[in-house]
């Protein structure tokens, strides 16, 4: 049942513009959420959300100074609402390749880019959690983690510095829920498999052949996860990885 306008709820979503992003943002306003996104885009007409245009923000996730001026906008826009945030979802995350699309691994991975990889994926996060930690503990709020399936076995195509990064962010997952769980603040942690993108690598489909579902996930179906751990259904879920493949991990 979707939310009324007095009571309605409000999420921070970061890389929104497409892909899982983009589903969990239809999620939650088919629920009367209001949805703040972040993404490094200018909002698109493509996304067919309420208030889009004016509840987005540009953010450079890989500059420490943009996400400190992202915090401090989120803050101010909350704060004409209550100063309430009832969920944050980092799913913005970037695995860079080679030229031709080629894997990088732990040989050859340039320190710069395991750097701007980790600042994205791992450390702003942890930065915007902390940041809006006062509006996320008002509200009793929930964050959600966005991992991988590469964070936990290597993987044919992610790179080592986003796999490395992935399972950073689900060991930090499970510090920030036995640091934030005193205050009232459920964190969570997704770790997709291979989810039917526009984005897909070439040879998906033998990936496919093994995992016990033998299909690719579909973005809704990783959105329906992500709204179930921000939801009262799921008020004693915290410190949890959720494993989102068909059975690939097992």
């Amino acid at each position: 049942m979707a939310e009324t306008t007095e009571g309605r709820k409000t999420i921070v979503l970061t890389g929104a513009s497409r892909g899982i992003g983009h589903a969990t943002v239809k999620r939650f306003s088919r629920e009367g959420w209001r949805v703040i996104t972040c993404s490094r885009q200018a909002f698109s007409e493509n996304c067919p959300w309420p208030q889009g245009p004016e509840d987005h923000i540009k953010i450079d996730l890989a500059d420490q100074g943009d996400v400190g001026s992202a915090v401090s906008e989120i803050r101010q826009r909350l704060e004409k609402e209550g100063g309430l945030l009832h969920a944050l979802v980092n799913n913005a995350g970037i695995s860079p390749k080679h030229k031709g699309g080629g894997r990088m691994n732990s040989i050859d991975t340039p320190m710069h880019v395991w750097r701007d990889v980790f600042q994205v994926n791992f450390l702003a996060p942890i930065m915007l959690a902390r940041g809006l930690f006062k509006e996320l503990a008002a509200a009793k709020g929930s964050v959600v983690n966005v991992t991988s399936i590469a964070g936990t076995r290597v993987h044919p195509f992610a790179g080592t510095a986003y796999a490395t990064s992935k399972a950073a962010l689900g060991a930090l997952t499970r510090e920030m829920a036995a640091d934030f769980g005193p205050h009232g603040i459920r964190v969570n942690a997704i770790a997709p498999g291979e989810i039917d993108t526009a984005i897909l690598s070439p040879g998906t489909d033998k990936i496919v052949e093994t995992i016990p579902m033998r299909r690719l996930g579909l973005t809704s179906e990783v959105a329906d996860i992500i709204y179930f751990l921000c939801s009262e259904q799921a008020s004693y879920v915290t410190g949890s990885e959720i494993h989102i493949n068909g059975g690939q991990h097992v």
